[in-house]
């Protein structure tokens, strides 16, 4: 996946001119402006209705600079890796499409008629960050520090979503990521490059899709609640 992101990035900065880059990134990008009944839109943005359908998951394709390509580049690395061996291809590659869908459709909502364009694959590391969750911090996963099978971590069992939402670890980490988002959104912060903010809107979206679609897609049975112990008589 990181390959396939590199690829498209690299074509855009080494082979395509400036106008033909604009309407690469203006026929993949996702932008709200496109669901609005306007004859100057259908007329000015590439793609027609095809795009209106394609762009909920090609934006994920596109991303504006090396910087950008690369924090996203990082955490895929960090989330993703467990969540695709845990998955396996197709359930992955799925489950990722998914969650970059329900970030677009995060912001849709919540920027409808905007015409700036959204990309980059925020909204599906997002997505990951959500299912690592779901089952790193069982105990024998891959955050927990003390148990000796490292190449079981990434199967063992999730607990279902209400009872991962009482576990503190994940509260902790669920608290610190919308906290995260939130500063961003508020603050207006453009860490990324000037005139490039972030979507946060997106990036919640995916999160909570990957957190709820979590139990559809794994493999792995669920951790069963301990067993009372025999009763004597």
């Amino acid at each position: 996946m990181l390959v396939a992101l590199g690829v498209v990035h690299a074509v855009r900065v080494w082979l395509l001119s400036d106008d033909l880059d604009r309407v690469l990134v203006w026929t993949l990008a996702f932008v709200p402006a496109r669901y609005e009944a306007s004859a100057l839109i259908d007329g000015l943005l590439p793609g027609g209705w095809g795009a209106e359908v394609w762009t909920f998951v090609t934006y994920a394709l596109v991303h504006a600079d090396l910087t950008h390509l690369g924090i996203n580049a990082i955490w895929l690395l960090a989330f993703a890796s467990p969540v695709a061996r845990r998955f396996g291809t197709w359930r992955f590659l799925t489950f990722f499409m998914l969650t970059i869908a329900a970030g677009a459709l995060a912001h849709l909502l919540t920027h409808a008629g905007d015409l700036a364009p959204t990309i980059g694959a925020s909204a599906g590391v997002s997505g990951m960050m959500a299912a690592a969750a779901r089952f790193a911090f069982e105990p024998g996963g891959p955050l927990d520090l003390w148990h000796g099978d490292r190449a079981s971590a990434d199967r063992v069992p999730a607990a279902p979503l209400h009872v991962a939402l009482r576990n503190p670890r994940v509260l902790a980490f669920l608290a610190v990521w919308f906290g995260l988002n939130f500063f961003f959104g508020l603050a207006s912060w453009n860490f990324i490059a000037e005139n490039q903010s972030v979507a946060w809107e997106a990036h919640v979206g995916g999160f909570l899709a990957g957190l709820l679609l979590f139990s559809v897609f794994d493999p792995v049975g669920r951790a069963l609640p301990a067993e009372p112990g025999p009763t004597l008589h």
